[in-house]
């Protein structure tokens, strides 16, 4: 009997999943499995990795996320519930919910989304229950004499706002209350009418990952694998079963192992990948933008070539060769759709200049292009340097335009609430990265879980050589270093390390923000994203995208680099000192170091 898997822990639910995307993709098309969910714990992160590396293999993505929902009656035991993506409404809803959950609902630093949120945000995804962690399933848990009608209660909540598209889910997972749950929750659906789903939660690829996947939870939890008193929320079973195995699971079941087949019918979101979402710019007098363009341009390059050739008969001659490559640029940059990119950088970077923030003279392959040097965005004039624009922007190489700007790293924070206050505070954000668990940090982690010796670990980790100020992966490494390879042959400890450590090695560890790009999107982020706040950041800050930034750009949504340059800081301090210095005002600090011996 055909299943489809509609609960996957991936790597990117941080704390307790230790799958990689391309091999859960890979397991399932190997098996034969028409579709698979990603519905990682609290967030997006992996939706677009996932979504094209399981088309690239003929296997349908289901989007979903696996939700915390707040529990009025009890804030530390937080009911879960699965909400899967049907279309694009449900998308922009999950969107709406997730960023809501994390900017608005954070209890001790877990986001959590209100039931009555579900009365707005309900159109277009589909909910299962959550089984021993959902409301309904902790209802009939519960034991007492009104465990069936508290739970009968809960699940015709959700059905009132779901309708359709509520689903009681079962699991044998190889927990002890598996099977009591499981016939009172049959009991109940013929109750209600409600459908039964069989989900199987995954949580690593393989059985033999098991332990490996519980030294990811120790780590992320600062436990240790041995402390009798650690919380075992996971068994063996959790793995990616085959649709054989499912099927003898829920051989008592069928219809339960038939609707994972026909939610996965019902989910046919597409995601809108590889067109670009440039931001509105407002020009004064609502000029198209090509126009705007062209004629900033060309006044720019006016006041350019009167500074760069004061003698009128030098400009005059020079003058020829600069417009025919204005114009050419012009061109290039309107063909391939991106005036607004450009007027939206110089608007942003002539905005820091007029208000006292150091700025970059601009670097990289931007540098070669006339038009930013006449709009104010870079400072060096390409023609006497020959400096290519095609290296920047070609048609026959369509890709987003960037342009790496540096800024005071002191004032840098100044340029993006200009752009906050200017295209709105609910377009702008900063972009997600993932810190992942390199060979040497992996063996220093898993050494600590495992509870062996600090040295022990110090010293596996320096025989990793490092090339290029990279360490070398474990594999590579036993093969570079022969002194490790010889240890992991005579040593049990050090057998067992590595075994644990291969299976975490890379996986993502931890988030962080990126160091220089901002997203502005045209419209509401949350229309194109979630948005995600770092536990304990005060209100509007530390808000980044869910999408990094390789899988922003392939969403369409534009990444501006403002990046924070300590030089910059330095030389206004310099600047600052000598001015003050000339006008006989000399800072405090500076008198003390001229006057000390």
């Amino acid at each position: 009997m055909a299943f489809v898997h509609l609960r996957l822990h991936s790597e990117y639910s941080i704390a307790d999943g230790i799958v990689r995307l391309k091999d859960a993709v890979a397991a399932a098309a190997q098996d034969n499995q028409p579709a698979l969910a990603l519905t990682d714990l609290n967030n997006t992160f992996g939706f677009i990795k996932f979504y094209k590396a399981a088309r690239a293999k003929g296997v349908k993505p289901v989007l979903g996320t696996d939700v915390f929902i707040t529990n009025e009656a009890e804030r530390d035991r937080p009911y879960r519930a699965l909400l899967l993506i049907q279309n694009e409404a449900g998308y922009k809803n999950l969107c709406e919910l997730l960023s809501r959950a994390y900017l608005t609902n954070s209890y001790k630093d877990r986001a959590e989304v209100r039931f009555e949120w579900f009365a707005e945000f309900a159109g277009g995804l589909l909910c299962l229950s959550g089984a021993s962690t959902g409301e309904v399933g902790q209802c009939l848990l519960t034991g007492s004499e009104q465990s069936m009608a508290l739970a009968r209660q809960a699940a015709q909540r959700y059905a009132q706002v779901f309708g359709d598209r509520f689903y009681l889910e079962v699991q044998r997972v190889g927990s002890a209350d598996d099977e009591r749950l499981l016939r009172q929750t049959v009991a109940l659906a013929l109750q209600t009418k409600l459908v039964l789903v069989a989900t199987h939660p995954v949580q690593f690829l393989k059985p033999e990952d098991y332990r490996s996947h519980e030294a990811r939870v120790c780590i992320a939890q600062g436990d240790t694998l041995a402390n009798p008193k650690r919380q075992r929320l996971f068994t063996e079973e959790q793995y990616l079963k085959s649709s054989q195995e499912m099927a003898e699971l829920f051989h008592d079941l069928p219809v339960a192992l038939e609707s994972t087949l026909a939610i996965a019918q019902r989910c046919n979101f597409i995601m809108n990948l590889g067109t670009p979402q440039l931001p509105n710019f407002p020009t004064p007098h609502g000029e198209s933008l090509e126009d705007y363009l062209r004629l900033t341009s060309r006044e720019g390059l006016v006041k350019r070539l009167v500074q760069r050739y004061p003698e009128a008969a030098l400009r005059e001659e020079r003058r020829p060769s600069y417009e025919a490559r204005l114009e050419l640029e012009c061109d290039t940059i309107i063909q391939m759709g991106f005036p607004g990119y450009f007027l939206i950088v110089a608007d942003f970077i002539n905005w820091a200049k007029n208000d006292g923030v150091p700025v970059g003279p601009g670097r990289g392959s931007g540098a070669g292009s006339l038009v930013a040097y006449s709009l104010g965005i870079t400072d060096l004039d390409p023609l006497p340097y020959n400096l290519l624009f095609e290296r920047f922007l070609n048609p026959e190489r369509v890709s987003m335009p960037d342009f790496d700007i540096d800024f005071c790293q002191e004032k840098r924070q100044r340029v993006i609430d200009y752009v906050r206050e200017r295209y709105g505070r609910d377009a702008v954000s900063q972009i997600v990265t993932f810190g992942t668990m390199a060979s040497r940090a992996v063996i220093r982690d898993a050494g600590r879980v495992l509870d062996l010796p600090y040295n022990l670990c110090d010293q596996l980790s320096k025989l990793i050589p490092v090339v290029q100020a990279k360490p070398l992966s474990l594999e590579e490494a036993r093969k570079k270093e022969p002194i490790l390879a010889e240890r992991e042959k005579k040593e049990d400890e050090v057998r067992e390390l590595l075994a644990v450590a291969r299976p975490l090695e890379d996986l993502v560890r931890n988030v962080g923000m990126h160091a220089g790009g901002v997203l502005i999107a045209p419209g509401r982020l949350t229309d194109f994203c979630p948005l995600y706040q770092a536990p304990g950041a005060k209100a509007d800050e530390g808000v980044v995208s869910m999408y990094d930034k390789d899988d922003v750009e392939a969403a369409g949504l534009v990444k501006f680099d403002f990046l924070g340059l300590k030089n910059l800081t330095i030389i206004q301090a310099a600047v600052d000192t000598i001015n003050a210095l000339y006008k006989g005002a000399l800072p405090h600090w500076v008198e003390i170091c001229v006057r000390s011996p």
